[in-house]
């Protein structure tokens, strides 16, 4: 079985749950490696206490993104600056938005995100960061959000071919959109650098409240070989800290 590291995502604690210091503290008491999405003023304390970053930004915005070809410079002026810093930081994954349709087709948006992703795939290779292209839903979170299904989102990483220009599967967002989840992610396995869950619907904890059986899919996730991070994003709505730790400790034995 693969060694998976777990994580667990800042914004889903910070500042709604926890204060900065009390929440990098019980991260790393509950026995995750890193944390996602992270502010870069508390990289220093996450370094403290012996948690990696597995993930950041890698530009602005969701809604306007990659698939805009008048984007593309501004895109890869934030991409240099991140890729700099992941490589200083040791960050595993910059997260990549394809941006909202807006009337633009689905093969010309794929096109866009392609070139996009190509201008700065050989820094990424030079920095030995992944680029995750994040798929989300447009249903209920991200309305016209482009890069909303697997195969689409494959299609632009095989368009790229480099191996540092991924995909960040969001079991939560494809539950959504597309179910079928542990057949689609590991067929798609070679393109996927990065994952994140949550429960559905409401995006809350992984347990039997929401219909998502996360022992199947982690199963799935490791028998792929996939080696990486799996983050929870998820809101809890008891206590945040027994949150983390309940989560860690019922994902632990499938990973």
């Amino acid at each position: 079985m693969a060694h998976i590291r777990q994580a667990v995502s800042w914004w889903c604690f910070v500042p709604e749950k926890m204060e900065p210091e009390a929440f990098v503290r019980a991260v790393a008491e509950a026995g995750y490696a890193a944390i996602d999405l992270a502010p870069e003023a508390y990289w220093p304390l996450i370094a403290e206490h012996g948690l990696a970053l597995s993930a950041v930004s890698g530009h602005e915005s969701i809604a306007v993104g990659l698939n805009r070809a008048d984007q593309h410079e501004r895109i890869a002026r934030e991409l240099y600056a991140k890729l700099a810093l992941a490589e200083k930081w040791h960050i595993a994954n910059l997260i990549c938005f394809a941006g909202t349709r807006e009337g633009q087709g689905d093969q010309r948006g794929l096109e866009q995100t392609v070139a996009g992703l190509a201008r700065v795939a050989g820094a990424a290779e030079a920095a030995g960061v992944n680029l995750v292209l994040e798929l989300l839903n447009s249903r209920v979170d991200h309305p016209g959000y482009q890069a909303d299904h697997t195969a689409w989102g494959v299609a632009v990483t095989q368009r790229v071919g480099s191996p540092r220009v991924k995909l960040l599967y969001d079991i939560y967002h494809m539950q959504i959109m597309e179910g079928d989840l542990i057949r689609t992610l590991s067929g798609a396995q070679a393109h996927i650098g990065h994952y994140h869950t949550a429960g559905n619907p409401g995006r809350h904890e992984l347990d039997d409240s929401q219909e998502i059986h996360y022992p199947a899919v982690l199963r799935a996730i490791a028998a792929t070989g996939y080696a990486g991070y799996v983050a929870h994003e998820f809101v809890p709505l008891g206590d945040p800290v027994k949150a983390l730790k309940r989560t860690f400790t019922d994902c632990a034995p499938y990973l």
